[in-house]
């Protein structure tokens, strides 16, 4: 079967660009090939800095016949409608259609259409140019003649050359003639920009890769990467060192070359000085090179690897020195910075100008400034110590600098280093660890896989820090609305649910949430837009009460105290709800069924912790056996009560010890009352297991009762009392879950 070689060639694209580019270019032109009829064996996608390559095996050389028909009206039908289907389906007249018969509906026309296949090439020369000029880029450009013309190509850079060959595997392929903007395609492409820029033709993919390697392009990018990664190591090795691992500067370091040449440089041993991180940062963001580090000590060391697009006459050594020069001149200035903010925090003032400074940063126009929001989570922290098990005073210190260095040069200059430097600083400040460490913590975690800190201070810092920003962001009604999340309220949820659940902590929401919004108000000291629809300003609660009441309240301080705790109470309840959902989510992931979790979950459920804990013992209820036998026996007693409430049956408002007489009933409410007694101390103790493992032993009673029991006994009184004895089996289950919400 013939295959199919298509190459865009332009003076670059962008490294961040190219793999997407290319899976795009696959999917497009797939897809468009599959909805013209035909079909394929395999494609492959590959790119380098300036083309991109699509290699499709196996293609069809011609697509499918079609042979349709298309039901018209009956024979006896008006001319309007007859005329109507004629045009619809191409014909000239009634007798170009055939009759057919149906027994309900008589005789009606029928139109035969018949396509014939189209040659594989023709659909390709079709359909290219439309993939061309619809290519979705993130960012393109018009260039030459065409540029002013309306409607005229754009590119990531300009296009320069396609090569576009199908034919069959044993014979010449020919060239696929189509245009785009005056460019044709061909069968020609070129090599390495510098070591082989000439112009060279190509047949069928393998001709075109080996031809390609031989003028220094290595056109797999995974390859690119393998062999950038294997001799650095390889070099590393050699002098007894180690590359440090980067995979997204791999990934972006293969996309700048064609033919990866491995060098190994060196700054001034002096910069080791500076923490590790703002070397790798500063080499990585600017010269786009590999740090190394020592495997005995596992330090940074002066030395660190360039990759190079050419094979450099002289071994790299000139290639060398003028990277290494402009790394110097980096890491100067990153020293200079580092050396600044040291003085700065062992000076007399200490951090305290960094804090001050917070005050003229704005977090948000409706909730204040940064320093106001470092006081909020401040309070928060103070709050929330005791929960966790974290000292007060220094949760309360680590909370006060938690945001200070992001006034500090190094932070200005490298934004990605925040909290990683008030760390450092904290420790070169003489702070205490857990201090030290919560200062970088209190961002994490950051994303589902990012680890969740343990050291108590900086989960209380951690937790303060994101339950601000959400309570926040929900007093000011700026919440997350279908896939727009600007402000990563999803993410920062995720973070409290993990945070809570990873370190056990037993969080009442609603309670220590509404204090903190009672306490304090996202507003500041300063009138802000609060944003709540008034088109006023406002500093305070007592202004706030004054534009809702409308002068409808009496003013007194109890129905005011009264009125702001109902309203921060709607504001958090709404956010626990938002939790609600961010936890099933992540419930989910770990292999809790969604149906457990409703069966757990309450609105007023606002321990975390409690709610994971009970969906856990449950989903191990019902994976036994005796958990599906007990849940099919609540489905019946369930369904007959249901039932009979419908009817306005009788039930008694509780069971009589008199009117059970038949054994397997009487042993069934004995059971109940022992298993009741014991769910209701497990939960209370906290043993959710335990809960579940007591209402097991209603499996066998409630068996024995459906057995030998006929519940619609003719006499009402026992008919009655045997409703209520089901009723019990409903209420029983209902101290640890809504078993009704449990499917199966």
């Amino acid at each position: 079967m013939p295959d199919l070689l298509l190459e865009l060639f332009s003076e670059e694209i962008p490294s961040r660009m190219q793999r997407k580019a290319a899976g795009d270019l696959r999917s497009a032109v797939a897809n468009a090939l599959v909805d013209a009829g035909l079909t394929y064996e395999g494609a492959k996608e590959y790119w380098t800095p300036r083309r991109l390559t699509l290699d499709i095996r196996g293609l069809t050389a011609k697509s499918a016949d079609i042979r349709e028909e298309k039901k018209g009206p009956r024979t006896d039908a008006p001319e309007q409608a007859i005329a109507g289907f004629l045009r619809g389906a191409g014909l000239q007249s009634v007798d170009q259609a055939q009759i057919k018969n149906d027994p309900k509906k008589g005789d009606f026309y029928i139109a035969v259409i018949e396509k014939p296949g189209r040659e594989a090439a023709d659909i390709i020369a079709e359909v290219m140019p439309g993939i061309i000029k619809n290519f979705p880029w993130p960012k393109s450009m018009r260039w030459g003649e065409h540029s002013s013309q309306s409607g005229s190509l754009k590119w990531v850079r300009p296009l320069q050359s396609m090569i576009c060959l199908f034919g069959p595997e044993t014979e010449e392929m020919e060239i696929v003639p189509f245009e785009v903007d005056g460019i044709k395609a061909g069968n020609t492409t070129r090599g390495h920009r510098f070591m082989a820029p000439t112009e060279f033709s190509v047949q069928r993919f393998d001709d075109y890769a080996a031809k390609l390697e031989k003028a220094h392009v290595m056109l797999d990018a995974d390859m690119r990467k393998q062999t950038i990664q294997t001799e650095a190591k390889n070099l590393a090795f050699a002098q007894g060192l180690e590359l440090v691992d980067d995979p997204k500067l791999l990934e972006e370091v293969s996309g700048l070359v064609e033919w990866p040449v491995v060098l190994m440089g060196e700054f001034d041993e002096t910069f080791l000085d500076i923490p590790a991180e703002v070397i790798q940062l500063t080499i990585r963001e600017n010269q786009k090179c590999f740090v190394i580090s020592n495997p005995t000590t596992g330090k940074l060391t002066n030395k660190f690897f360039l990759v190079s697009n050419i094979q450099p006459k002289d071994g790299g050594a000139e290639v060398v020195r003028g990277n290494g020069k402009v790394v110097n001149a980096r890491l100067s200035d990153a020293k200079f910075f580092w050396e600044s903010d040291l003085h700065q925090i062992n000076s007399d003032e200490g951090f305290d100008p960094w804090i001050e400074k917070l005050n003229a940063v704005t977090f948000h126009a409706k909730l204040g400034t940064q320093g106001e929001r470092v006081n909020r989570i401040v309070a928060l922290a103070e709050e929330l110590a005791p929960i966790v098990g974290a000292d007060v005073v220094l949760a309360k210190q680590a909370a006060q600098l938690c945001k200070a260095d992001l006034n500090s040069a190094m932070v200005y200059e490298f934004p990605e280093v925040q909290g990683l430097m008030g760390r450092y600083y904290a420790e070169r400040s003489g702070k205490d660890a857990s201090v030290a460490l919560a200062i970088q913590e209190h961002y994490s975690p950051l994303g589902p896989s990012d680890d969740v800190p343990s050291d108590a201070v900086s989960v209380t810092v951690a937790l303060a820090d994101k339950l601000d920003t959400l309570v926040g962001f929900w007093a000011i009604d700026e919440k997350p609305t279908g896939s727009k999340d600007p402000y990563a309220l999803r993410r920062a949820a995720l973070g409290v649910i993990r945070l809570v659940l990873e370190n056990g902590v037993r969080l009442n929401v609603i309670p220590t949430l509404v204090a903190h919004l009672l306490a304090k108000p996202p507003f500041g000291d300063n009138p802000i837009n609060a944003g709540y629809g008034f088109g006023g300003t406002i500093s305070s609660w007592a202004e706030f009460y004054l534009i809702l009441s409308g002068g409808g309240f009496g003013g007194g301080e109890l129905e005011k105290h009264d009125f702001f705790y109902n309203y921060a109470n709607e504001i958090v309840c709404d956010l626990l709800s938002f939790f609600h959902d961010r936890l099933k989510v992540y419930l989910r992931d770990k292999g809790i069924r969604h149906d457990l979790i409703d069966a757990v979950i309450t609105p007023e459920s606002d321990d975390l912790l409690i709610i994971s804990r009970k969906a856990q013992a449950l989903q191990k209820l019902v994976d036994s056996q005796d958990g599906q036998n007990l849940l099919a026996g609540y489905k019946r007693a369930a369904n007959i009560l249901a039932a009979e409430e419908k009817k306005g049956t009788s039930i008694a408002g509780e069971v009589s010890t008199d009117l059970l007489k038949v054994e397997a009933e009487k042993v069934l409410n004995s059971a109940i009352d022992t298993a009741s007694v014991n769910a209701a101390k497990a939960v209370e103790a906290e043993d959710f297991e335990g809960a579940m493992s007591a209402l097991a032993t209603l499996r066998a009673p409630v068996d024995k009762f459906f057995e030998d029991v006929l519940v619609n006994d003719e006499d009402k009184n026992i008919r009655a009392n045997r409703l209520a004895l089901l009723s019990r089996i409903r209420t029983a289950t209902q101290t640890v879950a809504d078993f009704s919400k449990i499917s199966g």
